[in-house]
């Protein structure tokens, strides 16, 4: 007997969600994080509009290199918390809940005296004095207004560097705990990273991400991960998909065009019709140099164009902070300036296929 029943073939948003569901790789950050972004800060910063910051950036982040490689050993959360974290769907070193450390303040001034060795203007050095000989109470509020995605009382002009020593310091927290899970030490028998309940956040601290990245790996071409803004974890999210919303309809991408009328494909914004929200998206296919944090920082008149279509800006990047808040669902949403490079308009296409699947 045949079945005559008429079959039900899905559609691309639910091919892509399903082959999200079969793969879900998460990437904790490698030791030469820094190293690379301040590599790839210095290549983008040759004949670009903002060439200026983009050099200081690529110092900051090398001191960060410095910092990290350097052995610091930090409370990590034990097995109960990491247990209740998991219960409850929660990151395990959650930005906003997790107990900071002292030592970060630690981290930042170290950061700050190499910093002031740097060849930079003398403006900024001025402002590494600053907050060099700020008092440890002024420095944890701005650290507790910057993980919270900015806000009233945030000082633009001293949340990069802020930032800087938040980055080394929860990279550091991500690797050690991953670290002495690998190593079976201290009884630690689960793992302490998972699929959380917000798959639009980081999984291990809950941080928005900076940007996406499509990677070329054998087994994870063509897939979509999130890089998180504070510890550079990234997460698999499957494409066509917006990471605000998490919906699969209206998606489209935006992309600069150059003054040769040539279009710039390795760093697109995709562009959400239903909640009016956007996230770069950096393609290894396209370049294989690319850094979702450097590259965001690079194409900043992109977020400016994006910007004037209505559009907000769903990624955060602690490197650059202009503007007020924006009000979110979520706590974590905050309105981002943009400053002008030398791409003068953009580009629309529709959605590209889904990820691959992975079995």
């Amino acid at each position: 007997m045949t079945d005559s029943r008429p079959v039900r073939l899905m559609t691309p948003e639910e091919i892509a969600v399903n082959a999200g569901a079969r793969a879900a790789p998460l990437h904790t950050p490698d030791i030469g994080l820094f190293a690379e972004r301040a590599l790839r800060l210095r290549q983008l910063a040759e004949g670009h509009a903002m060439r200026d910051y983009l050099m200081f950036a690529a110092e900051l982040v090398q001191r960060q290199d410095g910092l990290l490689k350097q052995p610091r050993v930090l409370k990590l959360p034990d097995e109960t918390a990491i247990n209740s974290a998991m219960v409850g769907g929660e990151p395990p070193l959650d930005a906003q809940r997790f107990p900071r450390d002292p030592v970060w303040r630690e981290e930042l001034r170290a950061l700050l005296a190499a910093l002031a060795q740097a060849t930079i203007p003398e403006p900024t050095r001025a402002l590494v004095r600053q907050w060099a000989d700020a008092d440890d109470d002024l420095l944890e509020k701005q650290a507790t207004a910057l993980l919270a995605g900015g806000g009233p009382g945030l000082d633009p002009a001293g949340a990069p560097l802020i930032a800087a020593a938040l980055q080394v310091y929860w990279t550091r927290l991500v690797r050690q705990l991953q670290d002495r899970y690998e190593q079976g030490d201290r009884g630690q028998n689960v793992p302490p990273f998972w699929q959380i309940d917000d798959p639009t956040v980081c999984p291990c601290c809950g941080s928005r991400p900076v940007a996406s990245i499509t990677r070329v790996a054998a087994e994870l071409s063509g897939q979509r991960f999130l890089a998180c803004s504070l510890c550079g974890t990234q997460w698999h999210y499957v494409r066509i998909k917006c990471t605000h919303c998490q919906g699969t309809k209206g998606i489209s991408f935006q992309g600069l065009v150059g003054e040769d009328g040539r279009k710039s494909e390795a760093v697109q914004a995709e562009c959400c019709e239903t909640c009016g929200h956007y996230l770069k998206q950096v393609h290894m296919e396209k370049d294989l140099r690319v850094e979702p944090l450097a590259d965001d920082l690079a194409t900043l008149t992109l977020d400016l164009l994006v910007g004037e279509l209505g559009l907000a800006r769903r990624g955060f990047n602690p490197l650059l902070i202009l503007g007020e808040p924006e009000a979110a669902h979520d706590g974590r949403h905050a309105a981002h300036g943009a400053a002008a490079d030398t791409a003068p308009a953009v580009y629309q296409e529709g959605a590209p296929p889904p990820d691959p699947g992975r079995h």
